[in-house]
């Protein structure tokens, strides 16, 4: 038992060397400004503990690291990532003085993508903290996993590929899978960084905002978010980018391939658009003239918020926390229905996702057939995810309902925890939702002077919502037993000393 946890631990040192270049690299912005060389201090020691942690490995003696099973990988994920939300909290602490909760909730929400924030002037604050909440959510939407697979080989790092969420292989290496990702996702960042430059933010601000919209994350360099720039042009091609970061990968590596088949045939991005589409017209309708003045306004405002909502993001550009706009009763419903559902599987989107949500229709589909069809037909219901093609079993719905009802639980308990601190129900419902699926939009409960008991109740559920819970529940339970077992072989000595 010894030997696996030694194992564990090694794999997470070999991480911790790719951390610690990982926490320099807003140091290079010090080049364009001299300025911020007095807020270096929180990174070189956030590198320097990440580099000890690396270095403790050699001094654990045992075996290679070899293969490391799924069990085993549930833990490594959820004790690496524990870690990692640790000393990416030491830079908000020394550079951005937030208090070590306000800075562990800041680098949570950073690194699951959630883009809610301790900062209340974000302007105030050193251009390398803007860039390190950025950087953390640019990270943390294509998951540790590609910086441990990429140095770790084959079989090595499998368990923690999926153990973070990513369900398929793009191709059978899953190095190769990992390589894919982080070529589709660099492109992505330099086409809209560009983008975002032509139509008018400076190289800065372009760059921030496209990771934090590709990552589905939401942190900006404006206190009223991508709103304040009311730009048009902006506002497009951010909404381009959170429909990119809420795409499964497979489906792009299918679009880059010219597979147009797969690409028409995936549900996930249908669906997605359908439910943008279709929600934006009808809050948009119910706004005009209470909220909005013409169509064209409406529209403008709500698509935004809706696709904010869905990918998961967080961008505003409208100031939800105002009691006028949280009184616009069919907006706030449709955000919270669409912050739970999320984007696509195996995308930097947080939620349940579209592909158990359209495995659910399917099988409600196929329901109604076999109700009205007659009784010996046999069909087998194909359903498609990036190229591959998935046949529709009950180990599909299992897994989708048992999401679905684990997000639903985790929702309703949230939610009831902040309404104990004085919080309308409404409020409470909007803000866990925005928690729990890693979205960022706020109503104004988050900020740092809420009560720490609700602070840290956001701050877990965007940890659990990150890793759907039942990695967390799987990483729980192996410790647990391994904790049995020990405890059982420690008695049995002692007795029979005794």
């Amino acid at each position: 038992m010894l030997k696996r946890y030694t194992k564990i631990y090694k794999a997470f040192s070999i991480i911790m060397i790719q951390y610690a270049f990982m926490a320099l690299v807003p140091l290079i912005f010090c080049f364009f400004y001299p300025e911020e060389l007095n807020h270096i201090n929180g990174f070189i020691v956030t590198a320097i503990t990440a580099l000890c942690l690396y270095l403790s490995g050699y001094l654990i003696k045992g075996e290679d690291i070899g293969s490391i099973n799924y069990k085993e990988d549930a833990v490594l994920t959820i004790f690496t990532w524990i870690m990692v939300a640790l000393l990416s909290a030491i830079p908000h602490m020394l550079e951005g003085h937030l208090n070590f909760s306000q800075a562990v909730f800041e680098s949570v929400s950073g690194l699951t993508t959630t883009g809610l924030t301790m900062y209340t002037d974000v302007t105030k604050i050193s251009k390398l903290i803007l860039f390190w909440r950025s950087f953390t959510q640019y990270v943390g939407g294509a998951g540790f996993a590609l910086l441990m697979l990429s140095m770790v080989i084959g079989p090595k790092g499998v368990g923690f590929y999926k153990a973070e969420g990513r369900v398929d292989n793009l191709v059978p290496n899953i190095r190769r899978s990992t390589q894919i990702i982080l070529q589709i996702y660099v492109a992505y960042t330099i086409a809209g960084t560009l983008a975002l430059k032509l139509a008018g933010l400076n190289w800065f601000e372009a760059l921030n905002h496209t990771m934090t919209a590709l990552a589905t994350g939401g942190f900006s360099t404006r206190n009223g978010s991508v709103g304040e720039f009311n730009n048009l042009a902006v506002e497009i091609i951010i909404m381009v980018l959170m429909f990119l970061g809420a795409t499964g990968f497979a489906i792009h590596y299918a679009f880059w391939k010219r597979n147009w088949k797969a690409v028409v045939k995936n549900g996930e991005p249908w669906l997605m658009i359908i439910s943008i589409t279709v929600f934006s017209i009808i809050t948009a309708v119910n706004g005009i003239g209470k909220y909005f003045k013409d169509f064209n306004q409406a529209i403008r405002y709500t698509t935004f918020q809706i696709m904010s909502a869905i990918s998961g993001t967080g961008f505003q550009t409208l100031p939800l926390s105002e009691e006028k706009w949280f009184s616009f009763s069919p907006l706030i419903l449709s955000l919270i229905v669409l912050m739970i559902a999320g984007g696509d599987m195996d995308s930097t989107s947080g939620g349940i996702k579209q592909f158990r949500v359209w495995v659910i229709l399917n099988t409600i589909l196929e329901s109604i057939k076999g109700f009205l069809l007659p009784k010996n037909r046999v069909k087998t219901r194909i359903i498609y995810k990036g190229e591959q093609q998935i046949v529709l079993s009950n180990e599909n719905v299992r897994e989708a309902l048992i999401i679905l009802f684990l997000y639903i639980i985790a929702f309703i308990i949230g939610s009831f925890a902040l309404t104990l601190h004085g919080y309308d129900l409404e409020l409470s419902l909007f803000e866990f939702a925005s928690a729990m699926d890693g979205v960022g939009l706020s109503v104004g409960i988050t900020s740092p002077n809420m009560p720490l008991t609700a602070m840290w109740t956001l701050t877990i559920g965007m940890f659990t919502g990150r890793f759907e819970f039942l990695i967390i529940i799987y990483a729980i339970s192996k410790l647990a037993s391994d904790f049995r077992m020990t405890f059982k072989k420690t008695k049995k000595r002692r007795d029979v000393v005794a």
